[in-house]
Protein backbone atom coordinates (compact mmCIF):
# COMPACT_ATOMS: atom_id res chain seq x y z
CA UNK A 1 0.00 0.00 0.00
CA UNK A 2 1.07 3.58 -0.92
CA UNK A 3 1.56 5.89 2.21
CA UNK A 4 2.12 9.50 2.28
CA UNK A 5 3.60 12.09 4.38
CA UNK A 6 2.28 15.98 4.41
CA UNK A 7 4.18 18.59 4.98
CA UNK A 8 2.08 21.46 6.64
CA UNK A 9 -0.58 21.31 9.25
CA UNK A 10 -1.90 25.06 8.31
CA UNK A 11 -5.44 25.31 5.88
CA UNK A 12 -4.42 23.40 2.98
CA UNK A 13 -2.28 20.24 4.67
CA UNK A 14 -5.10 18.70 6.12
CA UNK A 15 -7.17 19.29 2.69
CA UNK A 16 -4.93 17.18 1.20
CA UNK A 17 -5.06 14.28 3.86
CA UNK A 18 -8.95 14.62 3.31
CA UNK A 19 -8.72 14.22 -0.32
CA UNK A 20 -5.90 11.15 -0.30
CA UNK A 21 -8.17 9.65 1.97
CA UNK A 22 -11.01 9.73 -0.14
CA UNK A 23 -9.33 8.13 -3.02
CA UNK A 24 -8.27 5.10 -0.78
CA UNK A 25 -4.37 6.44 0.01
CA UNK A 26 -3.18 6.29 3.32
CA UNK A 27 -1.66 9.02 5.14
CA UNK A 28 0.65 8.26 7.86
CA UNK A 29 1.73 11.15 9.32
CA UNK A 30 2.15 14.96 9.22
CA UNK A 31 5.10 17.61 9.98
CA UNK A 32 4.03 20.98 11.23
CA UNK A 33 6.98 23.71 12.17
CA UNK A 34 7.21 22.18 15.47
CA UNK A 35 7.27 18.47 17.18
CA UNK A 36 4.54 19.78 19.25
CA UNK A 37 1.79 20.98 16.71
CA UNK A 38 3.19 17.76 14.50
CA UNK A 39 1.71 15.71 17.43
CA UNK A 40 -1.23 17.88 18.00
CA UNK A 41 -1.97 17.56 13.83
CA UNK A 42 -1.85 13.95 13.52
CA UNK A 43 -4.12 13.79 16.71
CA UNK A 44 -6.67 16.50 15.47
CA UNK A 45 -6.95 14.68 12.05
CA UNK A 46 -6.43 10.63 12.77
CA UNK A 47 -2.76 10.22 11.57
CA UNK A 48 -0.72 7.69 12.81
CA UNK A 49 2.07 9.67 13.51
CA UNK A 50 3.29 13.55 14.04
CA UNK A 51 7.02 13.46 12.83
CA UNK A 52 9.36 15.07 14.22
CA UNK A 53 11.52 16.99 12.04
CA UNK A 54 11.69 16.31 7.99
CA UNK A 55 15.03 14.11 7.86
CA UNK A 56 12.57 11.77 10.31
CA UNK A 57 9.55 11.46 7.98
CA UNK A 58 11.92 11.09 4.93
CA UNK A 59 14.00 8.34 6.61
CA UNK A 60 10.51 6.27 6.98
CA UNK A 61 10.40 3.61 4.52
CA UNK A 62 6.77 3.29 4.34
CA UNK A 63 6.09 6.40 3.36
CA UNK A 64 6.49 6.43 -0.84
CA UNK A 65 5.32 9.98 -1.12
CA UNK A 66 5.82 13.58 0.46
CA UNK A 67 3.31 16.55 0.11
CA UNK A 68 4.79 20.02 0.15
CA UNK A 69 2.56 22.57 2.16
CA UNK A 70 4.98 24.43 3.55
CA UNK A 71 5.97 28.18 3.28
CA UNK A 72 6.93 29.04 -0.13
CA UNK A 73 10.95 29.66 0.90
CA UNK A 74 11.10 25.71 2.04
CA UNK A 75 10.01 24.48 -1.06
CA UNK A 76 13.25 24.24 -2.90
CA UNK A 77 15.22 22.63 -0.21
CA UNK A 78 12.17 19.63 0.76
CA UNK A 79 12.02 19.16 -3.00
CA UNK A 80 15.37 18.23 -3.39
CA UNK A 81 15.64 16.50 0.05
CA UNK A 82 12.69 14.22 -0.91
CA UNK A 83 13.66 13.64 -4.55
CA UNK A 84 17.01 12.23 -3.07
CA UNK A 85 15.29 9.74 -0.05
CA UNK A 86 13.50 8.56 -3.45
CA UNK A 87 10.16 10.13 -2.59
CA UNK A 88 7.54 10.85 -5.32
CA UNK A 89 6.41 14.50 -4.40
CA UNK A 90 3.39 16.69 -4.85
CA UNK A 91 4.15 20.20 -3.80
CA UNK A 92 2.02 23.58 -3.47
CA UNK A 93 2.23 26.16 -5.26
CA UNK A 94 4.38 28.27 -5.95
CA UNK A 95 7.12 25.19 -6.74
CA UNK A 96 9.79 28.09 -5.66
CA UNK A 97 10.80 31.32 -5.11
CA UNK A 98 12.13 32.32 -7.77
CA UNK A 99 13.16 30.76 -11.71
CA UNK A 100 16.61 29.79 -10.39
CA UNK A 101 15.02 27.97 -7.97
CA UNK A 102 12.72 26.23 -10.29
CA UNK A 103 15.17 25.79 -13.10
CA UNK A 104 16.90 23.53 -10.50
CA UNK A 105 13.87 21.76 -9.44
CA UNK A 106 13.47 20.94 -13.06
CA UNK A 107 16.81 19.33 -13.69
CA UNK A 108 16.50 17.65 -10.31
CA UNK A 109 13.59 16.06 -11.20
CA UNK A 110 15.02 14.73 -14.54
CA UNK A 111 17.45 13.25 -13.09
CA UNK A 112 14.95 10.88 -11.29
CA UNK A 113 12.55 9.61 -14.24
CA UNK A 114 10.70 6.97 -12.17
CA UNK A 115 9.45 9.57 -9.67
CA UNK A 116 5.98 11.32 -10.12
CA UNK A 117 7.06 15.49 -9.62
CA UNK A 118 3.48 17.56 -9.70
CA UNK A 119 2.45 21.08 -8.88
CA UNK A 120 -0.52 21.14 -6.92
CA UNK A 121 -2.70 23.29 -9.28
CA UNK A 122 -5.91 21.65 -8.59
CA UNK A 123 -8.43 23.94 -10.28
CA UNK A 124 -7.72 21.96 -13.75
CA UNK A 125 -10.09 19.52 -11.91
CA UNK A 126 -12.80 20.96 -12.27
CA UNK A 127 -15.03 19.02 -14.05
CA UNK A 128 -16.45 21.78 -16.47
CA UNK A 129 -13.04 23.37 -16.47
CA UNK A 130 -12.01 19.81 -18.60
CA UNK A 131 -14.85 20.13 -20.50
CA UNK A 132 -14.12 23.91 -21.27
CA UNK A 133 -10.65 22.55 -22.45
CA UNK A 134 -12.03 19.73 -24.56
CA UNK A 135 -14.39 21.85 -26.59
CA UNK A 136 -11.46 24.40 -27.26
CA UNK A 137 -9.74 21.92 -28.37
CA UNK A 138 -12.25 20.23 -30.86
CA UNK A 139 -12.27 23.23 -32.55
CA UNK A 140 -16.61 24.12 -30.89
CA UNK A 141 -15.69 27.63 -30.15
CA UNK A 142 -13.75 28.49 -33.33
CA UNK A 143 -10.48 30.70 -33.62
CA UNK A 144 -9.87 32.09 -29.40
CA UNK A 145 -9.79 35.89 -30.08
CA UNK A 146 -8.73 36.67 -26.53
CA UNK A 147 -9.32 35.78 -23.28
CA UNK A 148 -10.32 37.57 -19.63
CA UNK A 149 -10.85 36.75 -16.00
CA UNK A 150 -10.36 37.99 -12.60
CA UNK A 151 -9.55 36.29 -9.14
CA UNK A 152 -10.74 38.17 -6.06
CA UNK A 153 -10.95 37.32 -2.75
CA UNK A 154 -11.38 39.06 0.62
CA UNK A 155 -9.70 38.09 3.35
CA UNK A 156 -6.78 40.36 3.61
CA UNK A 157 -9.28 43.41 3.10
CA UNK A 158 -8.30 45.02 6.57
CA UNK A 159 -4.87 46.20 7.67
CA UNK A 160 -5.13 44.00 10.85
CA UNK A 161 -5.42 40.87 8.52
CA UNK A 162 -2.07 39.23 8.57
CA UNK A 163 -0.54 35.79 7.43
CA UNK A 164 3.39 35.18 6.53
CA UNK A 165 1.87 35.19 2.49
CA UNK A 166 2.13 38.57 3.18
CA UNK A 167 5.74 38.95 3.53
CA UNK A 168 7.78 38.80 0.62
CA UNK A 169 10.53 36.51 2.41
CA UNK A 170 8.12 34.42 3.01
CA UNK A 171 6.13 33.70 0.11
CA UNK A 172 7.64 35.89 -2.40
CA UNK A 173 7.93 39.18 -3.82
CA UNK A 174 4.75 39.10 -5.36
CA UNK A 175 1.95 37.64 -3.63
CA UNK A 176 -1.50 38.19 -4.66
CA UNK A 177 -0.46 37.23 -8.29
CA UNK A 178 1.88 34.49 -6.88
CA UNK A 179 -0.68 32.98 -4.54
CA UNK A 180 -3.78 32.84 -6.77
CA UNK A 181 -3.08 34.63 -10.15
CA UNK A 182 -0.98 31.98 -11.06
CA UNK A 183 -3.87 29.48 -10.25
CA UNK A 184 -5.75 31.32 -13.21
CA UNK A 185 -2.92 31.93 -15.66
CA UNK A 186 -2.02 27.65 -15.18
CA UNK A 187 -6.27 27.49 -15.35
CA UNK A 188 -6.33 29.25 -18.34
CA UNK A 189 -3.23 28.19 -20.28
CA UNK A 190 -4.15 24.67 -19.79
CA UNK A 191 -7.53 25.08 -21.14
CA UNK A 192 -6.70 27.07 -24.19
CA UNK A 193 -3.45 25.90 -24.45
CA UNK A 194 -1.85 29.14 -25.26
CA UNK A 195 1.40 30.41 -24.05
CA UNK A 196 2.09 33.75 -22.24
CA UNK A 197 5.07 35.65 -24.58
CA UNK A 198 4.42 39.31 -22.83
CA UNK A 199 2.84 40.78 -20.15
CA UNK A 200 2.16 44.51 -19.05
CA UNK A 201 1.40 44.80 -15.31
CA UNK A 202 0.08 46.92 -12.89
CA UNK A 203 0.53 45.93 -9.02
CA UNK A 204 -1.00 48.03 -6.08
CA UNK A 205 -0.35 47.46 -2.37
CA UNK A 206 -3.47 48.72 -0.39
CA UNK A 207 -2.00 48.37 2.79
CA UNK A 208 2.17 49.29 2.94
CA UNK A 209 1.78 48.46 6.12
CA UNK A 210 -0.24 45.94 8.16
CA UNK A 211 -0.79 44.69 11.66
CA UNK A 212 1.29 41.76 12.79
CA UNK A 213 -0.31 39.98 15.56
CA UNK A 214 1.71 38.61 18.72
CA UNK A 215 1.45 34.65 17.06
CA UNK A 216 3.14 35.76 14.23
CA UNK A 217 0.55 34.94 11.52
CA UNK A 218 -3.04 34.01 11.06
CA UNK A 219 -3.67 30.62 9.91
CA UNK A 220 -4.70 31.34 6.09
CA UNK A 221 -8.80 32.62 5.11
CA UNK A 222 -9.20 32.64 9.39
CA UNK A 223 -8.77 36.32 10.15
CA UNK A 224 -12.61 36.66 10.87
CA UNK A 225 -12.71 34.58 13.45
CA UNK A 226 -13.11 35.37 17.23
CA UNK A 227 -11.75 39.22 18.13
CA UNK A 228 -8.67 41.03 16.74
CA UNK A 229 -5.68 41.15 19.02
CA UNK A 230 -5.38 44.37 20.66
CA UNK A 231 -1.12 44.02 21.04
CA UNK A 232 0.16 44.41 17.51
CA UNK A 233 3.35 45.35 15.68
CA UNK A 234 2.99 47.42 12.19
CA UNK A 235 5.31 45.81 9.74
CA UNK A 236 5.94 47.03 6.26
CA UNK A 237 4.77 45.27 3.35
CA UNK A 238 5.67 45.40 -0.36
CA UNK A 239 3.75 42.80 -1.72
CA UNK A 240 0.54 43.97 -3.76
CA UNK A 241 -2.98 43.70 -2.72
CA UNK A 242 -4.33 43.98 -6.54
CA UNK A 243 -2.95 43.25 -9.87
CA UNK A 244 -4.02 43.87 -13.01
CA UNK A 245 -1.92 42.22 -16.20
CA UNK A 246 -2.72 42.59 -19.72
CA UNK A 247 -1.66 39.37 -21.49
CA UNK A 248 -0.08 38.63 -25.08
CA UNK A 249 -0.43 35.12 -26.09
CA UNK A 250 1.51 33.38 -28.94
CA UNK A 251 0.21 33.28 -32.40
CA UNK A 252 -1.37 36.90 -31.59
CA UNK A 253 -4.58 36.33 -29.56
CA UNK A 254 -4.79 38.62 -25.93
CA UNK A 255 -5.89 38.94 -22.33
CA UNK A 256 -6.50 40.24 -19.45
CA UNK A 257 -6.34 39.08 -15.91
CA UNK A 258 -7.02 41.03 -12.28
CA UNK A 259 -6.29 39.94 -9.20
CA UNK A 260 -7.42 40.59 -5.47
CA UNK A 261 -7.30 39.86 -2.57
CA UNK A 262 -9.32 43.13 -0.64
CA UNK A 263 -12.65 42.78 -2.60
CA UNK A 264 -15.60 42.96 -0.22
CA UNK A 265 -17.72 39.80 -0.59
CA UNK A 266 -15.33 38.23 -3.01
CA UNK A 267 -14.38 35.25 -1.08
CA UNK A 268 -12.62 32.91 -3.27
CA UNK A 269 -13.91 33.77 -7.02
CA UNK A 270 -12.26 32.85 -9.72
CA UNK A 271 -13.60 33.62 -13.33
CA UNK A 272 -12.57 32.83 -17.11
CA UNK A 273 -14.59 34.15 -20.63
CA UNK A 274 -12.84 32.76 -23.36
CA UNK A 275 -14.45 34.52 -26.79
CA UNK A 276 -14.19 32.49 -29.97
CA UNK A 277 -14.87 33.33 -33.66
CA UNK A 278 -17.68 30.60 -33.12
CA UNK A 279 -19.21 31.08 -29.30
CA UNK A 280 -17.59 31.88 -26.12
CA UNK A 281 -17.43 30.30 -22.92
CA UNK A 282 -17.37 31.58 -19.48
CA UNK A 283 -17.33 29.85 -15.28
CA UNK A 284 -16.79 30.66 -12.13
CA UNK A 285 -15.16 29.04 -9.22
CA UNK A 286 -18.10 30.54 -7.03
CA UNK A 287 -20.84 28.62 -8.89
CA UNK A 288 -18.38 25.50 -10.19
CA UNK A 289 -20.87 23.60 -11.54
CA UNK A 290 -22.33 26.18 -14.63
CA UNK A 291 -20.83 26.76 -18.14
CA UNK A 292 -22.15 29.43 -19.80
CA UNK A 293 -22.05 28.60 -23.77
CA UNK A 294 -22.45 31.89 -25.41
CA UNK A 295 -24.24 32.43 -29.37
CA UNK A 296 -24.37 34.71 -31.97
CA UNK A 297 -27.23 33.12 -33.91
CA UNK A 298 -28.82 30.84 -31.29
CA UNK A 299 -30.01 31.41 -27.38
CA UNK A 300 -27.38 31.01 -24.91
CA UNK A 301 -26.91 28.24 -22.91
CA UNK A 302 -26.12 26.78 -19.47
CA UNK A 303 -24.38 23.40 -19.24
CA UNK A 304 -24.87 21.99 -15.60
CA UNK A 305 -22.53 19.58 -14.54
CA UNK A 306 -23.63 16.14 -15.46
CA UNK A 307 -21.20 13.32 -16.46
CA UNK A 308 -23.44 11.91 -18.77
CA UNK A 309 -23.34 15.48 -20.36
CA UNK A 310 -19.40 15.73 -20.23
CA UNK A 311 -16.71 14.40 -22.53
CA UNK A 312 -13.54 12.87 -22.49
CA UNK A 313 -11.30 13.35 -19.61
CA UNK A 314 -14.09 15.30 -18.16
CA UNK A 315 -16.65 13.01 -17.87
CA UNK A 316 -13.87 10.41 -15.83
CA UNK A 317 -12.74 13.21 -13.40
CA UNK A 318 -16.22 13.72 -12.02
CA UNK A 319 -17.86 11.42 -9.44
CA UNK A 320 -22.08 12.14 -8.61
CA UNK A 321 -24.65 12.80 -10.97
CA UNK A 322 -26.03 15.77 -12.07
CA UNK A 323 -27.25 18.13 -9.35
CA UNK A 324 -25.42 16.71 -6.83
CA UNK A 325 -22.76 19.34 -7.13
CA UNK A 326 -19.23 18.84 -6.74
CA UNK A 327 -16.77 21.48 -5.43
CA UNK A 328 -13.08 22.67 -3.93
CA UNK A 329 -12.11 19.81 -2.04
CA UNK A 330 -13.52 17.58 -4.99
CA UNK A 331 -10.67 18.93 -7.35
CA UNK A 332 -8.10 18.03 -5.15
CA UNK A 333 -9.29 14.52 -5.42
CA UNK A 334 -9.59 14.68 -8.65
CA UNK A 335 -5.98 15.44 -9.44
CA UNK A 336 -4.84 13.03 -6.82
CA UNK A 337 -6.47 10.26 -8.86
CA UNK A 338 -4.34 11.29 -11.84
CA UNK A 339 -1.06 11.72 -9.96
CA UNK A 340 -1.51 8.18 -7.81
CA UNK A 341 -2.42 6.68 -11.11
CA UNK A 342 0.84 7.27 -12.58
CA UNK A 343 2.44 6.53 -8.71
CA UNK A 344 1.29 3.19 -8.97
CA UNK A 345 2.05 2.88 -12.89
CA UNK A 346 5.87 3.56 -11.69
CA UNK A 347 6.32 6.52 -14.13
CA UNK A 348 4.99 10.00 -15.01
CA UNK A 349 2.58 9.33 -17.84
CA UNK A 350 3.79 11.62 -21.32
CA UNK A 351 1.45 13.80 -21.27
CA UNK A 352 -0.17 14.09 -18.14
CA UNK A 353 -3.42 16.42 -16.88
CA UNK A 354 -2.18 17.71 -13.80
CA UNK A 355 1.06 20.15 -13.44
CA UNK A 356 4.99 18.89 -13.77
CA UNK A 357 7.55 20.60 -12.24
CA UNK A 358 7.85 21.86 -15.73
CA UNK A 359 4.35 24.05 -15.56
CA UNK A 360 5.37 25.33 -11.99
CA UNK A 361 8.77 26.77 -13.33
CA UNK A 362 7.01 28.59 -16.23
CA UNK A 363 4.52 29.89 -13.85
CA UNK A 364 7.11 31.74 -11.59
CA UNK A 365 8.56 32.46 -15.18
CA UNK A 366 5.34 34.65 -15.50
CA UNK A 367 5.49 36.01 -12.03
CA UNK A 368 8.80 37.37 -12.63
CA UNK A 369 8.15 38.74 -16.05
CA UNK A 370 4.70 40.64 -14.72
CA UNK A 371 7.34 42.16 -11.54
CA UNK A 372 9.92 43.43 -14.08
CA UNK A 373 6.79 44.65 -16.03
CA UNK A 374 5.34 46.68 -13.29
CA UNK A 375 8.99 47.91 -11.93
CA UNK A 376 9.41 49.31 -16.00
CA UNK A 377 6.00 50.47 -16.94
CA UNK A 378 6.62 48.46 -19.65
CA UNK A 379 5.79 45.63 -21.97
CA UNK A 380 8.48 42.59 -20.84
CA UNK A 381 8.61 39.32 -22.97
CA UNK A 382 8.57 35.95 -20.39
CA UNK A 383 11.51 34.07 -20.40
CA UNK A 384 11.01 30.73 -19.54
Amino acid sequence: MIKVGVVGTGFIGPVHVEALRRIGVKVKGVLGSSPEKSRQAAQNIGLERGYSSYAEMLSDPEVAVVHLTSPNRFHREQVLQALEAGKHVVCEKPLGMNTQETKELVAAAQQYPELVTAVNYNLRFYPLCLQAREMVRRGEIGEVFYVKGSYLQDWLLYPTDFNWRVLAEDGGELRAIGDIGTHWLDLVTFITGLEVEEVMADLYTVHPIRQRPPAGSVETFSGKKGSREAATEPVKITTEDYASVLLRFAGGKHGVLTVSQVTAGRKNRIEWEIAGSERALAWNGERPNELWIGERNAANRTLIRDPSLLEGEAAHYTSYPGGHNEGFPDTFKQLYRAVYADIKAGKPSKNPLYATFEDGHKELALCEAILESSKKGKWVKVRY
